[in-house]
């Protein structure tokens, strides 16, 4: 068991040594590996989750193995099975562990087990070499936050103040993820944010929703505006076509 306390680097290496072990005594399991920040080793920190993954016989039945190993981990952890995603032929089932620990763990078919980014660690076993996933595209991430503008501008105008304040958000990261794209940060899950320059993560604190009053909300839609038409960048002549609309609906 873990302690009470916030996990430690000690409580997270004993689950990765258990699960280990229970994939060595799993001959249904033929390979393994650690995903995530813990993958490249010196990425990890204090707080880094555990990420593991497993490729499955063909001819086993996956959600089987998931079974039996959730068993086996919610009642030697006491661990509590938070959700499931599957993502083509995988399946990922998300658990926290006592301390605050969570546990990503997944299943793969063996002949689909592979890497879909740089952070994969083969730790037993064989992979395919797979394509990585790409990343979005600055036409996609600016299209989807002009969108949110909009969306955030009309609930304004409806009296829908929490769900304006939600809009604003969402563009912010948006708007966010593609200033991390133009520097080649990680542009998903706010990952690049903090190693933005300070400059640019400076555009955006005025987009940060103070209240839900009406003024306020404005004031920081249109912020929001701003620092997405200013990190435009590759998309540019995208931004100057719709930029007279975005003034437009940004004016108080």
């Amino acid at each position: 068991m873990l302690t009470d306390e916030i996990f430690s680097v000690s409580d997270r290496e004993r689950v990765h040594d258990r699960v280990l072990r229970l994939a060595a005594s799993d001959e249904r399991v033929v390979a393994g590996a650690v995903v995530g920040s813990l993958a490249l080793g010196d990425t990890g920190d204090r707080w880094s989750d555990l990420d593991l993954t497993f490729a499955v016989a063909d001819d086993q039945p996956m959600l089987g193995v998931l079974e039996d190993w959730t068993r086996i981990v919610t009642a030697e952890f006491g661990a509590v099975h938070l959700f499931d995603v599957p993502a083509g032929p995988s399946i990922y089932r998300v658990f926290l562990l006592p301390g605050c620990l969570q546990f990503d763990l997944s299943f793969t078919p063996a002949s689909q087990f592979g890497a879909l980014g740089p952070k994969f660690r083969l730790l037993f076993g064989s992979a395919i070499e797979k394509l990585p996933l790409p990343a979005p595209s600055a036409q996609m991430l600016f299209g989807w936050a002009v969108h949110h503008a909009l969306r955030a501008r009309f609930c304004i105008e409806r009296g829908r103040s929490w769900q304006a304040a939600y809009w604003v958000s969402s563009l912010r990261d948006y708007a966010m993820n593609l200033a991390c794209l133009r520097r080649g940060l990680p542009a998903t899950y706010g990952r690049g944010y903090d190693d933005l320059p300070a400059e640019v993560r400076e555009l955006f604190v005025g987009s940060l929703v103070a209240s839900l009053e009406r003024a306020e909300l404005l004031r920081a839609l249109g912020c929001a505006v701003r620092g997405l038409l200013e990190e435009a960048g590759e998309v540019r002549e995208l931004a100057a076509k719709v930029e007279p609309q975005l003034e437009k609906l940004i004016a108080t």
